[in-house]
């Protein structure tokens, strides 16, 4: 579902994507742990073309959303159709404050994907009673917690039908206390949907329950990959133990 060959991205000095090699299974739930700045967010950010690779080749579904092989430029119209089979659930939750909770979530279907305004608000309250706000249709974002603002994004990406999610560190904005509501959200999409799931995170026992592989990332790149028993019990990279060391002693 996703495929990353020989994939680079700098920011000046600091290359933070290393000839990148990435393949995601369809359906696989994938997380992607290791220390700030290690290139982490950088592969979502490509994948929602919100950054643009150096080099390399980014294909999702088959379908290339970056050829920069050879100096290549992208096909913006093919682009576009491919990020749409992607939705992405930020650290911060990047609602409209103005609009309401249904508003917000029955938007893009309307404006990107055409719905009517009816099918659109439809599916906008069966995926918002999915995250447990029906109660909370005609409130605007800043009368939410920020648990139940973030269970809003995720409605809101899930309103446009990705084949992909990308969770990018979605409880770290988040108090303590409001944390395990957003992780029962994901950790139900996870278990009970067949899309394809990245998570960028630093809940590593989250990251364990419901991943089928986790990817250990240090200086733009891969420095070891493994189902979660693997990684989390028998490390064998002295950076993983280090990293993993340190932020279980945080807990």
């Amino acid at each position: 579902m996703i495929s990353f060959s020989g994939v680079g991205k700098s920011f000046g000095d600091n290359h933070v994507l290393r000839e990148l090699d990435l393949d995601v299974a369809a359906g696989e739930k994938v997380s992607i742990i290791g220390p700030s700045g290690s290139g982490k967010t950088t592969i979502l950010r490509l994948l929602m073309t919100l950054e643009e690779p150096d080099s390399g080749l980014v294909e999702v579904d088959g379908e290339p959303l970056w050829d920069r092989r050879g100096g290549a430029v992208a096909d913006t119209r093919g682009q576009a159709a491919v990020r749409r089979k992607i939705g992405m659930v930020f650290q911060h939750f990047n609602l409209f404050p103005h609009m309401t909770v249904l508003n917000n979530v029955a938007l893009a279907p309307v404006q990107v994907l055409g719905m009517s305004r009816d099918d659109a608000e439809h599916r906008a309250v069966d995926l918002l009673r999915m995250v447990g706000l029906q109660k909370h249709l005609r409130h605007k974002p800043g009368q939410l917690s920020g648990g139940q603002q973030q269970r809003v994004a995720i409605a809101r990406a899930l309103a446009m039908r990705p084949k992909v999610m990308l969770f990018d560190e979605v409880t770290s904005a988040l108090d303590p206390e409001l944390i395990g509501e957003v992780l029962a959200v994901i950790r139900d999409l996870a278990h009970t949907t067949a899309m394809t799931m990245l998570l960028v995170t630093h809940e590593m026992r989250f990251a364990a329950e419901i991943s089928d592989r986790v990817l250990m990332f240090d200086s733009g790149a891969v420095i070891e990959s493994g189902p979660p028993s693997k990684i989390f019990e028998e490390p064998q990279h002295e950076r993983t133990q280090r990293f993993l060391k340190a932020v279980l002693e945080r807990k």
